[in-house]
């Protein structure tokens, strides 16, 4: 049984006007031990064609003159409705199939009847509730967690707390049954989740918390074969694309094939330096490059002796300082014989860290490179110069040689890193993550394992604004992460993306998010492009965004039958993300 609150007496399309009987303007009634909530705005109101039930829901109200009478005017209370889906069988189906009629009568809806619009709670993934009906509401995790997700909403609105109280819910309720089969990565622009967050046990949770400042901070292990690749050094480094990445591909390719002969680069070290001295067309920079190198190497003598070369830009060759000895080039050169040959064969490739072993390669290459005449200096120099200044802050984050430990939940905080790792630092795990999930479960279809890369404050690193950096070097970032987001699903590879911005962030990788989780946004450029990228979004729910409270959003998406103002309830303090605000009264007294 149900109560009749009026009825129909305008159909325009998909807007329906519904005349209210006099005695509806009531905020609750009860009836035969049933509660319904009243006629008002974002309330569900169940219209009768025949044997159909439509659903609907309140979008306006309004008074209309009804008659004059000598003491004044009467008015009649008339109610906007928008149809949201329909009951068959006493089943609630989402979409737009049946519209009533005039004269069909509408009825308030009982919480239950409400509650079946929204899918009955399951208790364990219960996250917050509905803000109007105040009814639990609970995640449809084996839908929602195979998309992409974004949580957006200006700083302080609670999109941290929405996005921790989604992964936390899915690891308390699913914890034994994602090992194994699941892995989740966390990119921590601000250190938010480095604590007890997101799980309970400390044995399901890898931190990584870097820190390009001092070489006390965590480092993130990477395997040799994933740092040694041309591709892996032309995002470290940046390089252009025509002249600077072939020219990593040799420094490379050169590598792989004498790895396994012994002394190797040892020999390659003399041979190279032998060919720059004795070479019958010298260049001015080779002093440089012999210097730098034998610096790497600790051969003192050769470098001092380095030093005391000089450049004759008239007959374009090197002398000694203040002597008229000259190098002439050729393998008989006395003079190389005579001050160089013995310091060459006395140099001693030692064991060298990765990232000497790589300046030294690169220093190497452009000599050899000179030598044969394949590069322009100037062309290459931006790139050593690059190398020089990322490796100091690169061997502070990173360990070669092993690969990450496999656990449940790996987050990597880059609250202590320079601006330039916190560029690259995302985009290299993305790439080394998403092909090595890609090799795990290319023969299977569907995917028996899933990854999920949770990446904070996403604006920074998904960003079509940044000046800072050359157009390639966006292209390429750009284009990575979309790639991801339009063929990860195939792959099981799923994004969640956080921001304070969505404008900000790339029109594709918006356009391709499944499910959103929308707090408090007043830029009208972030809520353009929330009209243009998401379809499920109503008109009534658009309007409210601007003024949510806190801790409060509009879920909408693939995962859920339609839109959703839910109030999501707050976790426990020691589970709260790092980012409450400053308590002033407690710190400046009262």
């Amino acid at each position: 049984m149900s109560i009749a609150i009026g009825e129909v007496i305008s159909v325009k399309g998909v807007n329906i006007v519904i005349e209210l009987y006099d005695e509806s303007n009531k905020e609750t009634l009860f009836y035969d031990g049933e509660k319904f909530k009243g006629v008002s705005i974002q309330e569900h109101i169940l219209i009768k064609r025949g044997f159909k039930d439509i659903v609907t829901l309140v979008q306006g109200e309004f008074l209309d003159e009804r008659i004059k009478s000598k003491d004044g005017k009467s008015y009649v209370r008339k109610v906007e409705l928008k149809p949201i889906g329909f009951y068959h069988q006493n089943d609630f189906s989402e979409g737009i199939k049946h519209l009533p009629m005039i004269r069909d009568v509408a009825y308030l809806m009982n919480e239950n009847q409400v509650r079946q619009i929204y899918g009955e709670p399951d208790e364990s993934f219960v996250v917050g509730e509905i803000l109007k009906e105040e009814l639990p509401i609970s995640l449809p995790w084996s839908k929602l967690f195979n998309t992409h997700i974004g949580v957006f909403g200006n700083t302080g609105s609670g999109k941290s707390n929405t996005l921790t109280n989604l992964y936390t819910t899915l690891f308390k309720n699913k914890l034994e049954q994602l090992n194994d089969k699941s892995h989740f990565v966390v990119i921590d622009f601000n250190g938010e989740y480095t604590g007890n967050q997101l799980v309970d046990n400390p044995e399901h949770k890898n931190v990584y918390d870097l820190d390009t400042r001092s070489s006390e901070g965590d480092k993130f292990p990477l395997s040799e074969n994933v740092f040694w690749d041309e591709e892996v050094f032309g995002i470290l480094f940046k390089a252009t694309e025509n002249t600077q990445k072939p020219f990593l591909k040799r420094i490379v390719s050169g590598r792989e094939r004498f790895k396994d002969t012994q002394d190797s680069l040892e020999h390659y070290t003399k041979k190279t330096i032998t060919r720059a001295l004795t070479s019958t067309s010298p260049k001015k920079e080779f002093a440089e490059l012999i210097r730098e190198i034998a610096g790497i190497v600790a051969a003192d003598d050769l470098k001092s002796t380095i030093m005391q070369l000089s450049w004759h830009s008239k007959n374009s060759n090197f002398y000694y300082l203040n002597t008229s000895i000259v190098l002439n080039g050729g393998d008989d050169d006395d003079t190389y014989q005579q001050y160089f040959s013995a310091h060459v064969e006395d140099i001693q490739v030692e064991q060298l860290s990765p990232f000497r072993e790589l300046k030294l390669r690169v220093n190497l290459q452009l000599l050899s490179d000179l030598i044969s005449g394949y590069v322009q200096f100037e062309h290459i120099q931006p790139l050593l110069k690059r190398v020089e200044s990322s490796i100091k802050s690169l061997e502070r984050v990173f360990s070669i040689g092993n690969n990450p430990e496999n656990s449940l939940l790996t987050v990597v905080s880059l609250r202590k890193t320079n601006q330039e790792v916190k560029k690259i630092i995302p985009l290299l795990l993305a790439k080394y993550y998403y092909g090595s999930h890609k090799d795990r479960v290319i023969e299977d279809s569907p995917p028996k394992h899933t990854f999920h890369m949770i990446i904070d404050e996403a604006h920074n690193i998904l960003s079509m604004q940044s000046n800072r950096e050359s157009e390639s070097w966006k292209d390429y970032r750009l284009e990575l992460f979309e790639e991801i987001i339009k063929e990860g699903r195939k792959f099981g590879f799923y994004l969640t993306l956080s921001s304070q911005r969505p404008a900000d962030i790339s029109a594709t990788i918006m356009s391709q998010i499944h499910n959103f989780f929308i707090h408090r946004l007043v830029n009208d450029r972030d809520l353009l492009l929330l009209d243009n990228s998401i379809s499920t979004l109503d008109s009534l729910s658009r309007s409210m965004i601007p003024n949510l409270s806190k801790g409060c959003a509009v879920i909408t998406g693939t995962s859920f039958d339609i839109p959703m103002v839910v109030q999501f309830k707050s976790l426990p303090k020691e589970h709260q993300p790092d980012s409450g605000d400053v308590d002033l009264k407690g710190l400046w007294g009262n």
